[in-house]
């Protein structure tokens, strides 16, 4: 139903509009079974109570909501960043609040939101997309970020992971590198196995041999695939190069390979994915796959307010990330014989 009221609630639930008002703010002198289809019908209904809406039915309340999977590391600093400083312009205020990849947190986020902002802004690579819309009701204006099957045709902005991968393996091999391993996101991040995708077509397009080491996107997550690949690198099947899913399990290796005395980009190339600020201040600096993240938190911002406003956006904007070559990837200094230590 399009713009529900309290009162369509009321009815649908065959409460008072006083009930129904109980429920909504949480009160606890209310029967489990009468909050239980209140709820029901809410959701049902797509009802989204605003605040200042009991005295003014048309109130804004000049805030937007932003759900991120995490609010620790240069990523989702920049995403944020990037989302308070075009919000900032507009005179809007964010309730921001992380996921921490919790379906139940997700969904229990989603609603503490609804009735205290205008609308919201979603990163949500690992909800089940069901869970997601379930709880998003139709009226709430909505920008998505990276969430896999949105099947309600929302608007939302879209990183090829798949070519980003691609590209970067292309970019390995052309420096000589053939033994590409290839450090991957947590499982069911649908990003991480978008870059699996893109990493496999292109090794099987230059006719190599594929390897993924489990990874989680934390600096920690590096640190261990490279303790692993220390043992492996005087011996004949050698990784020349080390491509990971994000900067920061990329830099976790990078360190803990050059504490060991072996030359990067040497005897290995290391690269990763993001290009946050951190990548290109290290030394040597890390190659990587630029993708925007300030920009794309910008952007969402900007298509997020068209909506409030009463605009109309069902698009999915694709983002293309760029190649960002640095010191990491250089030559190797023997692409045929087993590469060692310095």
């Amino acid at each position: 139903m399009a713009h529900a009221t309290i009162r369509d609630v009321a009815r649908e639930a065959d409460v008072s509009v006083a009930s129904v008002s109980r429920v909504l703010n949480g009160h606890s002198n209310v029967r489990p079974a009468v909050r239980e289809r209140v709820q029901a019908v809410a959701a049902a209904l797509g009802y989204v109570p605003h605040a200042g809406a009991r005295n003014l039915s048309l109130a804004r309340t000049n805030a937007i909501g932003v759900m991120l999977p995490d609010l620790h590391g240069e990523f989702f600093s920049e995403t944020a960043r990037g989302i308070d400083s075009e919000a900032s312009t507009r005179g809007l205020q964010l309730l921001l609040s992380n996921a921490h990849t919790n379906p139940a947190r997700a969904i229990e986020t989603l609603r503490t939101m609804r009735g205290r902002v205008d609308g919201v802004i979603i990163m949500a690579p690992d909800l089940d997309p069901e869970q997601l819309f379930e709880h998003l009701p139709p009226s709430l204006p909505a920008v998505l970020i990276n969430c896999p099957g949105n099947v309600e045709g929302r608007a939302e902005l879209r990183v090829d992971n798949v070519a980003g991968a691609e590209a970067m393996v292309d970019h390995l091999v052309s420096t000589g590198r053939r033994r590409i391993v290839h450090l991957s996101g947590p499982e069911g991040n649908s990003e991480a196995q978008a870059r699996i995708a893109g990493y496999r077509a292109a090794m099987a397009r230059h006719g190599l041999v594929p390897r993924i080491l489990p990874g989680d996107f934390f600096e920690e997550a590096g640190t261990a695939a490279a303790e692993a690949l220390l043992g492996e690198l005087d011996g004949p099947e050698a990784p020349d190069a080390l491509f990971a899913a994000n900067d920061m399990m990329a830099i976790g290796a990078m360190m803990r390979l050059r504490r060991a005395g072996v030359a990067v980009p040497g005897r290995i190339a290391i690269a990763g994915f993001d290009d946050v600020p951190l990548a290109r201040l290290i030394s040597p600096a890390l190659t990587t796959m630029r993708v925007g993240i300030a920009g794309i938190g910008a952007r969402a911002v900007v298509r997020l307010a068209a909506l409030i406003a009463g605009g109309f956006d069902h698009a999915v904007e694709p983002r293309t990330p760029e190649l960002i070559v640095r010191e990491t990837s250089g030559p190797a200094i023997n692409t045929e014989q087993p590469a060692g230590r310095e």
